[in-house]
């Protein structure tokens, strides 16, 4: 197929499908794995999502910009989505709190775009086929486009090094906790595999105290710094992918079983491990789970999950590509959370250490609020563990 282009953007996807549209933000190319997301509200949260590393995004909902930009909505320091389609682009945002348009935000983050095309078929497309590579090409006007060269270049495409591309902190950063805390401050470090800076406010607004710790941070760093819980982010990518990490979550889960072992119950200086998306995939592989790509994916604020202890369904939000092989969990783990569309694993519960994991977001932003008491099941369970002291 050959196309002119008369100042037109394009998607190029990776079985040849194309959708014509009109050209936003960045001008150039861009090549990832074209996702989709169902949040209605939350555009900013989405865009400075590090779980998006390497994607191509698209925005279900079919008007998107119309409440600006906010910094204070920024989930990390910057965008680090491939590209961004949406239906209808609002370049005239009405809200008290808007500080631009998200075109310009777009342009300044160097993200190209597209606007105008049926995203709605193209949902279908890639609810029906699954997630595929994708291009977007803007900005090559006068230029006769031959659809067929760019085929190869995007199916070569692979997200890889996700989480060390994410990184947000530096190594070494880390403060012994008896120092920068008041002896009734809880202490927790938050291994950053990109995560969202909402963890850490609802971890801040329980009286902790948080201290960021780089990815690759080894076990007896971690033990070192004594805190009172250990928190796994959601990040990007395939999760088996990161072997030197799982590797030393293992550490620390041993270290815990050791701790536990000596007694009967949970020994005082065990501490508790809590693991959302990325960190709960982590987390179940260093216990010896396997973990699977999905199809398409779960991505938005309105996926049903189930408490498989109370019966009751919460509404919550998501963005993952892969998930916990519940047939796969040893015996000392048990899946509590399941996904009411597809049954799969939502959340996991270890019973020979203090550890529990979510696959959906519990701090939302965007999205539900339903499931932020879990958070509250974590500093319970530091509180325990320093009543044992």
């Amino acid at each position: 197929m050959i196309l002119t282009n008369n100042s037109r953007a394009y998607l190029i996807l990776a079985d040849g499908s194309l959708f014509e549209g009109s050209a936003i933000g960045a001008e150039g190319k861009a090549i990832g794995e074209t996702v989709f997301t169902t949040g209605m509200t939350g555009y900013m949260e989405t865009l400075t999502d590090p779980s998006y590393f390497g994607q191509i995004v698209t925005q279900t909902f079919p008007l998107i910009g119309n409440y600006g930009v906010e910094s204070a909505d920024w989930e990390s320091r910057k965008s680090f989505v491939r590209g961004y389609i949406v239906r209808e682009l609002c370049d005239e945002p009405s809200n008290f709190r808007s500080e631009g348009d998200l075109n310009a935000f777009l342009k300044a983050q160097g993200i190209v775009g597209i606007c105008g095309i049926d995203t709605r078929a193209l949902t279908k497309r890639l609810r029906e086929s699954g997630v595929m590579n994708g291009m977007i090409l803007s900005g090559i006007e006068n230029e006769t486009v031959h659809i067929e060269n760019y085929l190869s270049e995007i199916r070569a495409y692979k997200i890889e090094d996700a989480v060390k591309s994410v990184q947000q902190v530096e190594s070494g950063s880390g403060t012994a906790f008896n120092e920068t805390r008041s002896q009734d401050m809880l202490s927790v470090c938050l291994l950053d595999f990109g995560a969202k800076a909402n963890i850490q406010r609802e971890l801040e607004k329980r009286g902790c105290k948080v201290t960021v710790l780089p990815y690759d941070t080894k076990a007896e760093e971690v033990i070192a710094l004594a805190p009172d819980g250990i928190m796994l982010s959601n990040g990007p990518g395939d999760p088996a992918e990161n072997v030197g990490v799982i590797e030393e979550i293992r550490k620390l889960c041993e270290w815990n079983k050791e701790l536990v072992g000596a007694r009967a119950t949970m020994a005082e200086k065990a501490i508790p491990i809590f693991g959302i998306c990325l960190g709960h995939q982590m987390l179940a592989l260093a216990r010896g789970a396997k973990t699977t790509k999905l199809k398409y994916g779960h991505r938005g604020g309105n996926h049903p999950c189930k408490d498989l202890e109370s019966g009751r369904v919460y509404i919550t939000s998501q963005n993952h590509g892969y998930a916990v092989e519940a047939d796969s969990l040893p015996s000392f783990a048990t899946m509590n959370f399941i996904n009411a569309n597809d049954g799969t694993c939502e959340g996991i519960t270890y019973s020979d250490i203090p550890a529990f994991s979510l696959q959906f977001h519990p701090e939302a932003c965007g999205g539900p609020h339903d499931t932020n008491f879990l958070f509250d099941r974590f500093v319970d369970m530091m509180k325990g563990k320093r009543i044992c002291h």
